[in-house]
């Protein structure tokens, strides 16, 4: 099991004093160290020669050091397919209806990628509205993660929507596979790019088009998915403004077996010989199978594993539940949201939930939602928002963040 820890800052005022450091065992927080005031503590798991010459597990074994610059999300975007597709017209092709579906759900209506939508296309309109929110030109985009199981090339889709957003530049563009997770572990990776690595504007994208490896057939997973795109433009800025406090971020490959679309050979091409197979050689092209999915196994793993990580975020962060104004969760269904938000006593006005409308988009349904939060003006500058991701891998991912 892989076990992360989170950048550790904040920058408003009124949370300063409940940062402190104990006996050397810096958290995080403001503070002075070594005699540099202002300074964010950035803590990372020991590896290599450190961890085994000290006896230390890298989850236990932790380095601080300082970082003097921050990043904030200053942009959101997000994309839709034309086509939407409610539960009577699913009740037409499997056995099923609205209010079985809506019931256990909360799911009414999915949109699906056909005729000439693409996926690069919607996460190409996320991004662009990511950038005119931001009022960043694609000139200066430093970098562009795509976040998503699906893209529409074997060797990835980032690169594709640095062409369709015209960045003359050429930024490093490239994927994050990591399912329902991806978006949050982009957004974790962008902050490391811009802490470590020097970079000032860094999109990131979660976008899937899961309707393509669907069975429409099986009326227990077909009436969950729908296509989608969601874009925030990260920024680098001062300590004092940085807006990511916290993270925690895991995967269980055992769990692998209740979620997964895995390869499966085709047909040997006859025009190659009987005896072939015989040899091994040529290997038999493959494909990716259908979606196939436990149902009641991945509900009791978010239910568990979901508020643990959000606690362990908040904890990294030195806030409590208390401090954050929304719960923004992977869009699954409902009754996940509602039993996670329940565990965490959130109540359900500070909760953020479209899944009604667009149903598992996978990486894209926490900055799709977050968009249409934004834009609508719930979300405004300086809220708190506690996000989590889980799906496939299995990888769960919690971060705890500030927009604006």
């Amino acid at each position: 099991m892989v076990n992360a820890s989170g950048l550790f800052a904040t920058s408003a005022p009124s949370l300063r004093t409940r940062h402190s450091f104990l006996g050397g065992n810096f958290r995080c927080g403001f503070g002075s160290y070594g005699g540099v005031a202002n300074k964010v503590i950035f803590c990372s798991a020991s590896t290599g020669a450190e961890t085994v010459s000290s006896g230390a597990s890298p989850s236990q074994s932790r380095m601080p050091r300082l970082v003097s610059r921050g990043c904030k999300l200053v942009g959101c975007g997000s994309g839709v397919p034309s086509l939407q597709i409610s539960n009577d017209d699913l009740a037409k092709w499997v056995d099923t209806n609205d209010e079985w579906i809506s019931a256990r759900t909360g799911i009414r209506n999915r949109r699906v990628i056909a005729g000439k939508d693409s996926l690069i296309g919607l996460a190409a309109e996320a991004a662009r509205g990511a950038l005119q929110m931001a009022q960043v030109d694609p000139d200066d985009v430093d970098l562009i993660l795509m976040c998503t199981s699906t893209p529409e090339d074997l060797f990835g889709s980032a690169s594709q929507i640095q062409k369709a957003l015209g960045c003359k530049r050429h930024p490093l563009s490239y994927d994050i596979t990591a399912a329902c997770s991806g978006f949050l572990l982009g957004l974790v990776s962008a902050a490391c790019h811009i802490r470590g690595g020097g970079f000032s504007n860094v999109l990131v994208i979660g976008a899937d088009a899961i309707s393509r490896y669907v069975d429409w057939s099986d009326r227990s997973s077909c009436i969950l998915f729908g296509d989608g795109a969601g874009a925030v433009l990260l920024q680098a800025c001062d300590v004092e403004e940085d807006g990511l406090f916290g993270f925690d971020l895991h995967s269980d490959g055992d769990g692998r077996r209740h979620l997964n679309a895995g390869i499966k050979e085709k047909e040997v091409n006859q025009k190659l010989g009987s005896n072939v197979s015989l040899i091994g050689f040529p290997p038999k092209n493959v494909t990716y199978s259908c979606l196939q999915m436990n149902g009641k196994e991945v509900f009791r793993f978010a239910v568990r594993t979901v508020p643990q990580s959000i606690e362990a975020a908040l904890q990294k962060a030195c806030l409590s539940s208390s401090n954050i104004d929304w719960l923004l969760l992977h869009q699954a269904n409902q009754r996940i949201i509602d039993a996670v938000a329940t565990r965490l006593e959130f109540p359900s006005e500070r909760v953020i939930s479209n899944v009604a409308n667009y149903g598992n988009t996978s990486a894209a349904s926490i900055p799709l939602a977050l968009d249409e939060a934004v834009r609508s003006g719930r979300v405004e500058a300086g809220h708190l928002i506690a996000a989590s991701g889980f799906g496939a891998g299995l990888t769960w991912a919690s971060a705890i963040i500030r927009w604006g």
